[in-house]
């Protein structure tokens, strides 16, 4: 069976980087029938915290991307480190090395002035023990001939001389384990198929492949994912988008678009820019992941959440919405509903928050009418249109669009004036501001209470303005 696995580390919150990495992995897993594992590495306890783990399930939630195990936590499998450490020790595979900071330094000083790679020279490799000096770090014993080769499925063949690799510390002197050693322990018990990760870990895969190969297991088939880069070329940052997932939500993006962008960095089917959840579970394979780096576009993500959300239901929205809603402090309770909004707004909007944003009106008054849209349009001119319209709307019973229609057209055609000439000045008195769905519909949503009190202090700053001297 296809298992695959997403090992985030605490001590930061999730980017898209990572959250790149996850969905590949979550993607390979779903197509092939296969079973995802969320697995959280927190060994280094001086800089995980609790906050962050919190923050990365709540990321991992919002974008649905659910594991069929986990979240597995390293902190609580030290017993089974130490065990498979003690294991290797015993069967002379890894050693007891004491040299002290002074000797490292020392050591690092030395290769340093003579040009050499720097790494740690085995002295205390074929040394026995010392009795009473529980002052050491636990280290492999890497092959020191011949080489390890790497067949990745993204980048193909890679070769790795074993005279590279120094003697790795897999544990150190406080009992803590190491990295590079503890994804072998969890991947082999974990049954890891495919470990999909960025190629920042590659030159971390040929000792990772030593231990397996120390303890008898056959390790995991790789494929190692190039990076993303900025729309500069340059290592994507927070400048260029590489911020907390979260923050994404808070700007009104969907989970799908987002996930859709991220699938795309690096990944292909023909020339299709838009994938449904279900089209990229079908279409995914590996094989297909780019071996160039990918490019991070703002523009592109924007373009792709306001395709996902005037592609989407009106349900699949509400939740999405009421979020953005009551983050603005907004009360959904005191307006239309929530589907309406969507069906008028989601052409108009390149995310959720512009969405909640531009319907604000509907849900509650404004202080100000935008200066310049109110001298454009609310001029002593109209009035008396304004003024008959406001009657007309108060004598309708049935707060429908049909009679709603009726009323603007009654007073378009007393009066003799187009409908722009009308439409504007209303939308500028009951919105705020000049721009809207349309005026009919506009009108619907805000309700006839709340449009009879916007048209009557917008007829009221026209009177004062017809008066002379103004």
């Amino acid at each position: 069976m296809i298992r695959t696995r997403f090992a985030p580390s605490p001590t930061g919150v999730l980017h898209i980087g990572s959250v790149r990495t996850a969905l590949f992995c979550w993607l390979y897993a779903k197509h092939n029938d296969g079973q995802f594992i969320l697995r959280i590495e927190d060994t280094d306890r001086e800089r995980s915290t609790e906050e962050n783990v919190q923050a990365i399930l709540e990321s991992m939630e919002w974008l649905g991307l659910n594991a069929d195990e986990g979240p597995i936590f390293q902190s609580d499998r030290f017993d089974r480190y130490h065990e498979v450490a003690n294991q290797l020790y015993e069967t002379g595979k890894a050693y007891r090395c004491y040299c002290t900071k002074e000797e490292l330094d020392a050591l690092r000083k030395s290769q340093k002035e003579k040009g050499e790679k720097m790494r740690y020279d085995g002295r205390y490799r074929d040394l026995p023990p010392q009795k009473n000096n529980d002052n050491y770090v636990l280290r492999f014993k890497n092959p020191l001939n011949g080489s390890v080769v790497v067949n990745d499925i993204v980048k193909g063949e890679v070769e790795f001389n074993n005279d590279e690799l120094d003697d790795l510390i897999i544990i150190r002197s406080d009992g803590s384990p190491t990295y590079n050693f503890t994804v072998v322990v969890d991947d082999m018990d974990m049954n890891i198929s495919h470990v999909i990760r960025g190629d920042d870990h590659l030159n971390n895969t040929p000792r990772q492949i030593n231990i397996y190969e120390a303890l008898g297991a056959s390790p995991p088939e790789f494929a190692h994912i190039p990076m993303t880069l900025g729309e500069d070329g340059s290592k994507l940052s927070k400048r260029h988008g590489a911020m907390d997932i979260r923050e994404y939500r808070e700007q009104g993006y969907t989970p799908a678009a987002l996930l859709n962008f991220m699938a795309r960095l690096g990944w292909s089917h023909g020339d299709q820019e838009e994938f449904t959840i279900d089209e990229m579970i079908s279409l995914f394979d590996i094989k297909d992941i780019s071996k160039s780096a990918s490019t991070f576009s703002a523009e592109k993500l924007t373009w792709l959440n306001h395709q996902h959300i005037t592609k989407s239901n009106e349900e699949e929205l509400i939740a999405l919405l009421l979020y953005q809603m009551k983050s603005l402090g907004i009360n959904p309770d005191s307006g239309p509903d929530l589907r309406e909004i969507i069906a008028a707004y989601k052409e108009r909007s390149e995310t959720l928050l512009e969405m909640a944003r531009s319907s604000s009106y509907c849900y509650e008054d404004f202080d100000e009418i935008d200066e310049k849209a109110a001298k454009k349009h609310l001029r002593p001119v109209i009035l008396d249109p304004l003024t008959d319209v406001y009657n007309r709307f108060e004598n309708i019973k049935d707060w429908t669009l049909k009679n709603i229609d009726t009323a603007i057209n009654e007073t378009v055609d007393k009066f003799k004036i187009n409908m722009g000439k009308l439409g504007q000045p209303i939308r500028v008195a009951i919105t705020g501001s000049s721009m809207s769905p349309s005026i009919n519909i506009t009108i619907k949503l805000i309700g006839k209470d709340r449009v009879l009190k916007r048209l009557e202090k917008a007829i009221s700053i026209v009177k004062k303005r017809a008066e002379p001297n103004n």
